[in-house]
């Protein structure tokens, strides 16, 4: 059995959580690391994949910067989202070839974790056809079915990064400044709105854990995080000392 180190930060801005992805994949193309699920909050962001297009921010960059939420440009697939507060954002660093070296697959497999994952919470789940991410019905006819976890991943060299946002309990009003991935005519939920009721975010990371190593066939891990960043210092030492002895 493949085995996956669980990392569990806390909040961290978005530019320290991309470079430390960066950082990460580095390390595993070479080797020098193990399979990581980084599990975390971000402060509010959006951000636009390499299909993004700009008009789909709808509020303008001065007013996104007087209420604090920053914009990157990244090199994920899908189109622009949001991270914020309440939501809990996964980036699996893997290395495809223990497991599938097939991207559909990776990102429907997300998807399942994310399903299994809410109906641990009482929530059903699903997938339509032709998009990507995790659904919800919800009573409104004009638009019955609401967006509650998102997926956009990154491959290189069968290594991926990025990964998926779960809905919590995010302020749901910074998605009406966005057209969310793309899709004017669905809504965005949550996990509190769906059962109408606090959901602990620390039950939700523990299930989202124990579903992703069900669901990758994976026993995961959970290192401190002390542990974890010597762990990464010492294989970026490693590779400086055999890039110099070249």
């Amino acid at each position: 059995m493949e085995t996956i180190w669980l990392v569990n930060l806390d909040t961290v801005p978005y530019a320290d959580a991309l470079a430390l992805q960066h950082r990460l994949v580095d390390a595993r193309k070479r080797g020098a690391l193990n399979d990581t699920l980084l599990l975390l909050e971000h402060p509010p962001v959006f951000t636009l994949g390499r299909n993004a297009k700009d008009e789909n921010i709808l509020a303008s960059r001065e007013f996104l910067r007087q209420q604090g939420i920053d914009v990157f440009r990244v090199e994920r697939g899908g189109d622009v989202t949001y991270h914020g507060p309440g939501q809990l954002v996964g980036y699996p660093i893997l290395d495809l070839r223990n497991f599938r070296m097939d991207v559909g697959w990776f990102v429907r497999s997300m998807e399942e974790m994310l399903i299994r994952a809410l109906g641990d919470f009482g929530i059903r789940g699903k997938r339509i056809e032709k998009l990507v991410g995790v659904w919800v019905d919800q009573a409104s006819p004009m638009q019955p079915e609401a967006k509650i976890a998102q997926i956009g991943a990154r491959i290189e060299q069968w290594i991926t990064y990025h990964g998926f946002a779960l809905n919590v309990d995010p302020n749901l009003a910074h998605f009406d400044l966005i057209v969310p991935c793309g899709i004017s005519d669905k809504a965005v939920t949550s996990m509190a709105r769906a059962v109408d009721d606090p959901v602990d975010p620390r039950a939700v990371r523990e299930r989202v854990a124990a579903r992703f190593g069900e669901v990758f066939g994976a026993e995961m891990i959970e290192l401190p995080r002390g542990e974890f960043e010597t762990r990464l210092d010492s294989a970026a030492a490693h590779a400086r000392v055999s890039k110099y002895s070249e």
